[in-house]
């Protein structure tokens, strides 16, 4: 499975409706708590919001199966190893719905990002996505029906590609991404933290440490191809 890269993502002009776009929701400095307090997930995840889809739909369309529901981010966490461990090929998805959205977690997973699932999968819809590994890489994708819209990468943002690649510059700049022009050498990374609220941004979904520890999550699995 490739995750969705430069190469395939040359952008051709198309302007973004007024409609499509949510709103400024929250900063990066208020999701600085999910390092601190999911450091464990913090290390390797991807999360995805898909509008208007159930649980049911967004693992139908990954071609899923069903897998025993979790409680709370850690033990999602600890599920998907324990997983990985038993069959490598599979990728455990906790779901829930937030709103009119599914929120899908995938601890040490990246389906969200891949090319294989990013855009055939929220065909009719948007699907918002962001991605980070043990190994430092990192993709932000937007996508609406089968369009990619944006990918970059949230440390470098300044390369973006997709249909729309300067369609959301002043909200994220607003939401706090670093640009080559404005990182000091000693600034911390706000990429991740970014993410999150570029994803809110997006949606109107602001996910919060309390809904990551207090829900219980529906669970599925799809094979990592």
């Amino acid at each position: 499975m490739k995750v969705l890269g430069l190469a395939e993502l040359a952008p051709t002009p198309l302007s973004v409706p007024s409609e499509m776009i949510t709103g400024m929701t929250a900063t990066a400095a208020e999701y600085l708590w999910f390092e601190h307090n999911f450091s464990e997930l913090a290390n390797a995840y991807c999360i995805t919001l898909v509008r208007g889809l159930s649980p049911a739909d967004v693992l139908h369309r990954l071609d899923g199966r069903r897998e025993p529901p979790r409680t709370g981010a850690d033990e999602a966490d600890e599920a998907a190893y324990d997983l990985l461990s038993a069959d490598d090929s599979r990728q455990l998805l906790a779901m829930t719905t937030v709103g009119g959205w599914t929120l899908i977690i995938e601890p040490n997973g990246y389906l969200g990002v891949s090319e294989e699932w990013a855009l055939p999968a929220p065909a009719g819809t948007r699907w918002v996505s962001h991605f980070v590994n043990i190994n430092g890489l990192d993709a932000f994708v937007w996508a609406e029906d089968t369009t990619k819209c944006l990918w970059f990468e949230p440390m470098f943002p300044d390369e973006r590609l997709g249909t729309t690649p300067d369609g959301l510059l002043q909200p994220m700049h607003g939401v706090g991404f670093q640009f080559w022009a404005e990182t000091s050498d000693t600034a911390d990374s706000l990429a991740g933290p970014a993410a999150f609220a570029l994803a809110g941004y997006l949606t109107g979904v602001r996910v919060t440490a309390e809904l990551l520890r207090e829900t219980t999550f529906v669970c599925g699995s799809a094979t990592c191809r």
